[in-house]
């Protein structure tokens, strides 16, 4: 009997664009220990939510890695992303790929993610994805550093994923929870600062 292949399982060592300009765009992705890309199931769904905001809105994708989430969002119609990754060669798989999509609006910038939400920012933005690391557990320090740092717009939304075995990060206080699922061994949810 032939194998079966589901459009949740991208090709060994490719990203699956779901939908927007790139959409079934393959793309590559480093060999990086601990690389993982949400999945094309979480991404369709995290996208339904963001739908009515995420045409012309400013993004960040923090712990970019692969760029998934950062590159969906460009492809369904956001202004710009601003991808923040400290892995050299996650970077430059990153930059090979923006360059493949000829996509605009796209900041790469290698560094250390807190190191990024410590400095001073003028620019706000509308959506920012938290998806860290899980072995690292910064979810809960990256949400206070980002709210300190005044950089959500108003109205401001953010992706965070987590695994599901770990309890719900603690938010600041002027969040609110809107959608929270969970989806194999992972917690995704979309929370909004309240103006």
């Amino acid at each position: 009997m032939a194998k079966r292949h589901t459009t949740d399982k991208p090709q060994s060592g490719r990203l699956r664009i779901v939908a927007g300009n790139w959409r079934s765009r393959l793309l590559r992705i480093a060999n990086v220990p601990g690389l993982r890309p949400s999945s094309e199931r979480i991404r369709e769904t995290l996208f339904n939510w963001l739908a009515p905001q995420i045409h012309g809105a400013r993004c960040l994708d923090l712990f970019a890695g692969t760029g998934a989430l950062g590159l969906e969002a460009l492809s369904r119609g956001a202004k710009s992303t601003v991808f923040v990754e400290k892995s050299a060669r996650a970077v430059g798989t990153l930059n090979d790929n923006i360059k493949t999509l000829d996509a605009t609006g796209a900041i790469v910038l290698q560094m250390d993610a807190l190191d990024y939400l410590d400095r001073e920012h003028s620019e706000r933005f509308d959506v920012v994805f938290l998806d860290p690391p899980f072995a690292a557990n910064l979810l809960e320090e990256s949400c206070r550093r980002l709210a300190e740092g005044d950089m959500l717009a108003e109205g401001g939304r953010i992706y965070l994923e987590q695994p599901r075995n770990r309890p719900e990060p603690a938010l600041p206080a002027d969040w609110q929870v809107l959608k929270n699922k969970t989806a194999g061994n992972v917690r995704y949810m979309l929370v909004q600062q309240e103006a």
